[in-house]
């Protein structure tokens, strides 16, 4: 079973990989993702992220919609917990992730640049993110498979290993 946060009864059968993101020149972070194969409970089906490190940590996702692509933020995910992003069965393949660290100044980042903004935002378009008076990041892909849940988990740990349960 897997330890990295994840509640036991929240997790049956898991597919685990850690991804090495950007390193900032003081600090080491890596993500895991997990997506989560329910069983019965199909009201637990979502888009989580758990929050593995000490520090309060803001959370923004991307995705793509009806009305094209969209990114939202800000989920504060205290320390040694974890936060819904999207209830319910996930719609999309892919998924597109940027945090940071509060205190530390760190960040978990991607190559897909979506639009952001300082407060609490939902902003569709991935495009012209300065002249519409928002900021650009760099958010980190996940394919879920098409999985009906998927879970990432930040941490401090760097390195890069995969293995399957």
């Amino acid at each position: 079973m897997i330890s990295h946060g994840v509640p036991a009864e929240a997790v049956s059968k898991s597919l685990l990989s850690h991804i090495s993101l950007r390193l900032l020149p003081s600090l080491a972070f890596a993500v895991v993702s997990v997506p989560t194969l329910m069983i019965a409970d199909a009201a637990h089906a979502d888009f989580r992220v758990c929050n593995g490190t000490q520090n309060l940590v803001g959370v923004a996702i991307g995705y793509r919609a009806g009305e094209g692509w969209i990114s939202e933020g800000w989920w504060q995910v205290p320390a040694s917990s974890c936060a819904t992003l999207i209830e319910g069965e996930l719609q999309s393949r892919y998924y597109y992730l940027y945090a940071e660290d509060a205190a530390r100044g760190g960040r978990w980042t991607g190559d897909v640049n979506m639009c952001v903004a300082e407060n609490e935002f939902k902003i569709t378009g991935v495009g012209d993110c300065f002249a519409r008076g928002h900021q650009r990041m760099g958010f980190k892909e996940y394919d879920t498979g098409r999985q009906g849940s998927w879970m990432v988990q930040l941490s401090d740990t760097p390195g890069t290993q995969e293995g399957q349960n």
